[in-house]
């Protein structure tokens, strides 16, 4: 499980483009990219504004999936389907800590109030590998 977690981690523990599916009012999916980074205990980060769609469909059901780990159609890598748990959080150390200057177009700095983190906490991880039918899969 550790050599697992490891590679997991040498996916996550960079900015990429990732997919997110929320859950909407409705009980209908619905996916939307994101620039994520994971850390050393899994948990999962994205940027948002304090009022999007996301945000609601969250704080309605916490229940969210992520895809990430390609890039580029030339290039097939591993990827991760990553189901977790959200919340939304405007901590000032989480804001604080999580901002970098890709954010600057959207936001005017940490203490924006309309900055605000999303952070997940995956329960399943799947591990693809291109040409592989099976995956390889961690729990908590």
């Amino acid at each position: 499980m550790q050599d697992l977690q490891q590679r997991i981690l040498d996916i996550i523990h960079k900015p990429q483009l990732a997919a997110l599916a929320t859950v909407t009012e409705k009980n209908n999916p619905w996916v939307r990219y994101v620039v994520a980074i994971g850390d050393g205990n899994l948990m999962i980060r994205c940027a948002t504004l304090v009022g999007s769609r996301k945000v609601q469909q969250i704080e309605g059901n916490p229940n969210v999936h992520l895809t990430c780990g390609v890039n580029s159609l030339m290039e097939m890598h591993p990827y991760l389907q990553i189901q977790g748990q959200a919340i939304v959080t405007t901590d000032e150390v989480e804001r604080h800590a999580f901002w970098n200057d890709m954010l600057t177009p959207i936001f005017d700095g940490p203490d924006d109030p309309k900055y605000s983190i999303i952070v997940i906490e995956p329960y399943r991880i799947e591990y693809c590998t291109p040409g592989s039918y099976e995956p390889e899969i961690w729990t908590k």
